[in-house]
């Protein structure tokens, strides 16, 4: 558990310098889904309904002002706006439970439906926000045209199973997520009502509690073929439920990508957890998979599938942000 220990300490450090760097003056309001819009150059990109990005685990929307901020989603946003998507930030509870922090993302896609006026949109979760989508997808099918999960926890994370099996790492992170880390990542978006629980995230992020949460309130995603109830390697999925809503996942599997990178110790957890490099650091290859598996072996780990912390990854890796521009093409081509 020591090696927890330093963990937790680095990010508690790392985050702190981070986040108080990035306080912005801008006035307090609800926590809301926030439009990302810029001068379109092309209609690459322009689905036919909008798509709404909803951050993972510890995860924030923008941290800051769109001049001096750190966004989870790093220059994704701008550029799938800038080749024509109508695309939104989801705002949650960096550390809650899956039905809480999907509870408040049923909120934010009415005001996306609201706000657009189309019928439905497009969910992209990544980490904690894949289950958090596929519960908006089990609750309130009629609001989506499609969920994609990004490194989705969908069978868990055994790193969150080893935190929360030894009594000392799962107090310590406790203390750490309630009272240091999420506290500061609600506080500097100036969100202080984003209600934490830690212990909660943590026990949802299980296998055991994944298991659970796919046999019951995903129940109907199992049934239709397009999500394992357990962790299985089987890509044969289908990618479309007969509500009518698509399914699709890709993941990757590298841990230290970048030595400038802040999350390369972090990344270490999932080899430690797991006995293997099978995984993206944190989450295994093939707990990620739903729906129409894209890929599943891209060099990025975890927080690079999401390009954040300012974009760095492998050299050889590909680019974050192309990807995510391919998938809203991909979505446009298939009329969502």
């Amino acid at each position: 558990m020591r090696t927890f220990s330093k963990t937790a300490q680095l990010l508690t450090v790392t985050l702190a310098t981070t986040l108080g760097l990035s306080f912005s003056a801008q006035a307090h309001a609800a926590a809301s889904a926030t439009q990302v819009t810029e001068k379109a150059r092309s209609d690459y990109a322009k689905t036919k309904y909008p798509i709404l990005m909803v951050h993972g685990w510890l995860g924030w929307s923008r941290i800051g002002t769109d001049s001096i901020g750190l966004d989870y989603w790093y220059q994704i946003l701008p550029d799938i706006a800038r080749n024509g998507s109508t695309v939104f930030a989801a705002q949650l509870s960096p550390a809650n439970k899956t039905a809480h922090r999907g509870e408040q993302l049923i909120s934010q896609v009415e005001d996306v439906i609201a706000i657009t006026g189309k019928h439905k949109v497009n969910l992209i979760g990544h980490s904690h926000g894949g289950p958090t989508v596929l519960y908006v997808a089990a609750t309130k099918p009629e609001y989506l045209a499609s969920i994609t999960g990004v490194a989705g926890t969908y069978h868990g994370s055994k790193v969150a199973d080893d935190i929360q099996s030894n009594s000392l790492s799962r107090t310590a992170f406790n203390i750490l997520g309630d009272y240091i880390v999420g506290p500061l990542i609600a506080l500097a978006q100036l969100k202080p009502e984003l209600e934490i629980d830690f212990d909660a995230s943590m026990k949802s992020l299980t296998q055991t509690e994944s298991k659970n949460f796919n046999t019951t309130v995903a129940k109907e995603a199992v049934k239709d073929g397009v999500l394992a109830a357990t962790e299985n390697c089987n890509k044969n999925l289908k990618s479309k439920d007969f509500k009518g809503i698509y399914y699709y996942s890709w993941t990757g599997v590298a841990q230290a990508t970048n030595a400038l990178d802040i999350d390369t110790i972090l990344m270490q957890l999932g080899p430690l957890s797991y006995g293997n490099k099978n995984n993206d650091g944190m989450v295994a290859r093939c707990s990620a998979y739903m729906g129409k598996v894209i890929n599943d072996n891209y060099k990025l780990n975890h927080t690079d599938l999401a390009n954040m912390m300012f974009g760095l990854k492998g050299l050889f890796a590909p680019d974050p942000v192309t990807l995510y521009r391919q998938h809203a093409n991909r979505l446009k081509l298939q009329g969502l």
